[in-house]
């Protein structure tokens, strides 16, 4: 498993940019890496600047969107529709690009499920939890049962998770 530091993680995301910019040849990774970071122009100074950007620091109390966090879960979201794990994210992902008309607004309502059942792991200090990820889904589509909507194998509800 790739689990490269906060540094490695940005120097990647900063070298995609420059790569990009420069018309020089892409990885698959980075070319997915540049696909996410064009819908998002918002970020584009932050990733031309990596001198001025690299060490700063972002959190919840400054109101600002951590661009490199942002960024990296969408490439997570991408990892996950691409294997179909947890088993069903596809076709979520799918009703809510339905719901949108927008492939991105559906991945920006994944993100927000992603993030909250990683901020709950952490606050429990437990595993994440896909049950929870897939509740959260189906509170985004205004679903909170549905036959049509996948539900998780037993062995990873987390039920069985010590508490």
């Amino acid at each position: 498993m790739f689990t490269p530091t906060r540094d490695e993680a940005r120097r990647f995301l900063f070298d995609s940019w420059a790569k990009f910019r420069h018309q020089q040849a892409l990885t698959p990774l980075e070319k997915l890496t540049v696909e996410v970071l064009v819908k998002h122009p918002e970020y584009h100074r932050v990733f031309e600047n990596a001198e001025a950007n690299s060490e700063k620091e972002y959190s919840p109390e400054m109101g600002e969107t951590n661009p490199f966090l942002h960024i990296s879960m969408h490439l997570s979201i991408a990892e996950q529709l691409s294997i179909d794990q947890p088993p069903g994210i596809k076709q979520f992902y799918e009703a809510l690009t339905a719901k949108h008309q927008d492939s991105h607004a559906a991945e920006h309502d994944i993100m927000d499920c992603l993030g909250e059942m990683l901020w709950q792991a952490q606050r429990q200090r437990t595993m994440p939890n896909p049950a929870h990820y897939f509740a959260c889904l189906q509170g985004k589509l205004g679903q909170q049962d549905s036959a049509e909507l996948p539900t998780l194998p037993s062995d990873m509800t987390g039920d069985n998770q010590p508490g």
